[in-house]
């Protein structure tokens, strides 16, 4: 009760009843009682509450937790009248860290405490320090999609049982890792936590064809918009968004740019990100042509068939004379050696131009033409197209600026068939043009080239010759050797292909298909054929794009919004067409109106853009913006400390729900 008063309204007594509901005691256990005042501060009333229990154990994790304003009291120094706590105020004396059960990208399970009492950003980092998954700030969390009522009772069994149980694990106070035989030390404790280094770091070779078939694959780009509607928000707590003891969430890599890849250090994380990729692909979510595919199935026939006998330690390739190695070829390129520097110096003056015959197709409605030979020239960042090389002092029949473009690649090797399909912005949307190259090598140069200037940059950047090694690469895997000796035999092969292809193939046709493709990945090791498989899952034109449904102002439908690493890309809903792309970089700033929940860019050139958000919050789209943003500023330095500061004004780190 409060204090009493007198007639002349003076308080006699200014204290009051606390009652706090100590979660340790059971939901039937009667709350414990307090009598306080309002400058008494928070620190004092747990110590009241230990005091009442009169029980012997460590009460350091446990906090307050305000059930009515979803609250933690965490800074212990403020009285109750500092936080506006008055009598009807329901407390809850709670541990901050529980156990939930965690879904990681290759679809195990573990069993692990989480922090409930600190923003989802940071519990992601304590999550990947126990995992050892360096650069926490690419992963988030998201809820477990909703089961069918027929399959939830059988699903909840089965997905109730983790396959490691990591609630034991306590990490070192020191911030940097210690690595013991390879791997962190605090997996090195018992047989059971070396098991679950070897599940996170080695591929899962046991796919059966039931695994595929069973996960739901999205059908359209709708079905696509709503995984994004379950990330959590990275702002909150996990007690904030409701998220329980027990309960099960996924960590899954958010944000499609992957910083400082390094075999030695990142042997969880690559693993995980390639089972992250290898799922996206059998389950349709990152779409790929057939002979992609195949170079895929090779790729993971090759992983698992070394993955069968790999010690994790031996994937860290921890040898000192590949440190040194690394080490000086470090160091000569930072240093530019002398017989680089002219060509440095020359690419500062001259910038490299491309000029050839190419074939052109603009395709437009109600047209049979086809392709048309021209003579194409290449420079800076557009395109240049004469009828023959003796007109090509005079005015061009068409030049197109590559800045924003969309660079889709179009390749059948098997038809030798090399096209790029640009899709240029335009005032009346995005204009398609074909450029049909008449070989791997024409096709590698101009096809790097294009990429470079959608981004911005000419064919002077230094990263132009290891983009054209790159192209050369993957067509190169694509190709079949008749001459190679083909394996006997390859059980299970044509379960490494999405379903789509297994129904369109029959396991004798698709089967030496992907032996022959194997012949062309055979002597890569394993950490190597993951990263070269991560590196094709990359290359593909769909990579990396999450999708939205959102409502554009001044339009009366629906469309997708597609946000990529680099930029956003309208998309028509009806009939999957990119209408239009705008790029981070021309982004002068963005803001959200929270009342009417819209979120508002402006561009360079004086071009808005306003849309609302359907099938997620505009948080969550505000969250991928200025995520992708913050991860562009990273610096090629290991050591770093993340300004997290900056990722939550990025990303709106407030309470703004």
């Amino acid at each position: 009760m409060a204090g009493l008063k007198t007639a002349s309204g003076e308080y006699i007594d200014d204290s009051w009843e606390l009652r706090a509901f100590v979660e340790d005691l059971g939901p039937e256990a009667d709350p414990v009682t307090l009598r306080v005042t309002g400058n008494m501060h928070i620190g004092g009333i747990m110590l009241q509450i230990v005091d009442k229990l009169k029980l012997q154990r460590d009460w350091s994790d446990h906090a307050l937790w305000w059930e009515q304003k979803k609250l933690w009291l965490l800074k212990t120094n403020w009285s109750l009248d500092k936080y506006g706590i008055l009598a009807d105020a329901k407390l809850q004396f709670t541990p901050q860290h529980k156990p939930i059960l965690l879904s990681l990208p290759n679809r195990c399970k573990v069993r692990i405490r989480a922090n409930f009492a600190q923003p989802v950003f940071r519990t992601v980092a304590d999550l990947c320090k126990i995992l050892g998954i360096r650069h926490y700030e690419e992963l988030s969390l998201l809820r477990a999609p909703e089961e069918k009522e027929k399959r939830k009772q059988k699903d909840k069994e089965r997905s109730s049982v983790a396959s490691h149980d990591l609630t034991g694990v306590r990490l070192p106070a020191s911030a940097e890792q210690q690595l013991f035989r390879g791997m962190p030390a605090h997996f090195s404790d018992s047989a059971e936590t070396e098991a679950c280094y070897r599940m996170l770091s080695v591929s899962q070779t046991g796919l059966t064809p039931d695994q595929i078939l069973q996960m739901h694959r999205p059908g359209s780009l709708s079905e696509k918009t709503q995984i994004n509607s379950r990330w959590l928000d990275s702002s909150r707590t996990l007690l904030q968004q409701e998220v329980k003891e027990n309960d099960c969430l996924w960590l899954r890599f958010k944000y499609y740019s992957f910083f400082d890849l390094e075999p030695k250090y990142d042997a969880v994380r690559i693993n995980q990100l390639y089972e992250q990729a290898r799922w996206a692909v059998l389950l349709e979510e990152t779409d790929c042509t057939e002979e992609e595919m195949v170079v895929f199935a090779a790729l993971q026939y090759h992983i698992n068939e070394l993955s069968l006998n790999t010690n994790p330690v031996e994937q860290s390739g921890d040898s000192g004379l590949d440190d040194l190695d690394k080490a000086l070829a470090t160091l000569e390129v930072k240093l530019e050696g002398s017989s680089a520097a002219p060509n440095v110096l020359d690419s500062l003056t001259v910038i490299p131009e491309l000029k050839d015959y190419l074939r052109i197709f603009r395709p437009r409605k109600l047209t049979l033409k086809g392709y048309k030979q021209y003579w194409v020239i290449f420079k800076e960042t557009s395109i240049s197209y004469y009828k023959s090389p003796e007109e090509a002092l005079g005015e061009p029949v068409q030049q197109l600026s590559l800045k924003g473009c969309e660079v889709v690649p179009d390749v059948n090797i098997s038809g030798q068939k090399f096209c790029i399909k640009l899709l240029v912005p335009s005032p009346d949307g995005m204009s398609e043009v074909h450029l049909r190259c008449s070989d791997e090598q024409q096709y590698a140069r101009w096809m790097a080239g294009c990429r470079l200037a959608a981004k911005g940059k000419t064919m002077a950047d230094s990263s132009y010759q290891a983009e054209v090694e790159n192209i050369l690469s993957f067509l190169k895997l694509q190709q079949t050797n008749p001459d190679a000796r083909l394996a006997q035999q390859a059980e299970g092969a044509q379960w490494l292909v999405s379903p789509r292809y297994q129904k369109k193939f029959k396991p004798k046709q698709l089967t030496p298909r992907i032996l022959e493709a194997y012949q062309n990945v055979a002597q890569l090791s394993l950490p190597d054929a993951k990263m070269k498989f991560i590196q094709v899952w990359q290359s593909l034109p769909d990579f990396g794009i999450s999708y939205f449904v959102v409502r554009f102002k001044g339009s009366r439908k629906d469309e997708i919004l597609g946000i990529a690493n680099n930029r956003l890309i309208r998309i028509d809903l009806a009939v999957g067409d990119v209408v239009k792309t705008w790029r981070f970089s021309n982004m002068r700033q963005w803001n959200v109106n929270w009342d009417i929940r819209q979120v508002a860019i402006e561009f360079d050139e004086h071009i808005n853009v306003a849309f609302s958000c359907i099938s997620a919050g505009c948080k969550i789209v505000h969250e991928y913006i200025g995520g992708y943003i913050f991860l562009s500023t990273r610096a090629n330095d290991r050591s770093q400390t993340l300004d997290e500061e900056l990722f939550h004004k990025l990303t709106g780190g407030h309470e703004a729900l």
